[in-house]
């Protein structure tokens, strides 16, 4: 048995990145050489050396929400924080959420946001969830931008600051298109325009992706039999056209690269039985931790992920357990920025 507590390991506060690096790309790269147990240390505009012409990137074009509201409650008027995981009906205006702090918040209050916007509690989820039906005078486009006017860019709660108005570009990738995400996908986050075309230039393909991130991913483990851990569902879409591109360097034994655990756990969700990516859309909860046999990428580029996490999972089975183990180590010691707006890793 594989247990939680095995991906365990001292987590360490002071390099727990609260800002982003200057410069996109200038964060610094750990490139992981698995096959011969190397480790080099370079920069991520260091990365196009690593490609060569018909080689594949996997880019997940997720957008993120301004997922985060502020409202007070009736009567009381405590303030309440209310994070918007997904919209569940656009006629009835219902929203599967998590409210902060969540003792005060119970099945009947009302929630007052401003703005003519309002919200009721009618239902529980789990401790923190609840469902919230919001109420504005104006159709289903209207509250939806209502809702980005007022809310803000949900950092994640290590940040532990108020989201500045720089975090609402550099919480975003540069090539994001298609909202939906309440997390960014954090690999994605190193990559500049200037970067983009490089590799384009070089030959390599961009292929996009879209995974809309939850906080499913970032959820801790709570059994010690990680085979027992269930995923909340995620959106994704795989079109044709990413598809054949993706497969044609697949035949022609090119490298691979998934962007991010997203893009990884989104193209593994859609395999065909030889081993090809299949065109997808619909909802995925694919948990991928050791031992796996990965289909497609036989590269991957990833942030620094917290202990006992399913994304450190996922990376322990690409990359091997002790080597992983032994980069973190190396990571800690070399003083390498972790978690969303942290450094990065690169896998070959």
């Amino acid at each position: 048995m594989v247990k939680t507590s095995d991906f365990n390991f001292k987590s360490p506060l002071d390099l727990l990145a609260k800002f982003p690096s200057q410069e996109r790309d200038e964060s610094r790269l750990m490139i992981i050489h698995k096959n011969i147990n190397k480790i080099e240390h370079k920069f991520f505009k260091d990365l196009p050396k690593y490609f060569e012409e018909g080689d594949v990137l996997i880019l997940n074009n997720t957008k993120v929400f301004p997922a985060r509201l502020f409202g007070n409650k009736e009567k009381t008027d405590a303030k309440i924080e209310v994070f918007l995981l997904r919209e569940l009906d656009s006629e009835d205006r219902t929203w599967d959420v998590l409210v902060d702090p969540a003792r005060k918040v119970r099945v009947g209050n009302k929630l007052n946001f401003g703005y003519g916007l309002t919200g009721e509690v009618i239902d529980n989820t789990t401790s923190r969830g609840r469902i919230l039906q919001l109420h504005f005078n104006g159709n289903h486009q209207k509250l939806i931008q209502k809702i980005k006017e007022i809310g803000k860019t949900p950092l994640p709660k290590y940040i532990n600051r108020n989201p500045e108005k720089n975090d609402e570009t550099r919480y975003q990738t540069v090539y994001a298109k298609i909202e939906g995400s309440v997390a960014a996908p954090t690999a994605g986050l190193h990559f500049s325009k200037h970067l983009l075309k490089k590799l384009e230039i070089k030959g390599i393909n961009l292929v996009e992706i879209t995974l809309h991130l939850g906080l499913g991913s970032f959820h801790p483990v709570e059994v010690e039999d990680i085979s027992k851990h269930k995923m909340d569902s995620e959106k994704c879409f795989i079109g044709k056209e990413s598809c054949k591109i993706i497969n044609n360097a697949i035949k022609k034994k090119k490298r691979v690269c998934a962007v991010g655990t997203s893009s990884m756990r989104a193209i593994e969700s859609s395999v065909s039985s030889d081993k090809n990516l299949n065109p997808f859309s619909g909802w995925t909860n694919k948990f991928i931790f050791p031992p796996y046999h990965f289909n497609i990428a036989n590269a991957m580029i990833t942030n620094f992920h917290m202990p006992k996490s399913t994304l450190l999972m996922m990376i322990t089975a690409f990359t091997g357990f002790n080597l992983t183990m032994k980069a973190y180590e190396i990571g800690i010691k070399k003083k390498y920025r972790f978690y969303s707006y942290g450094d990065a890793m690169l896998i070959l």
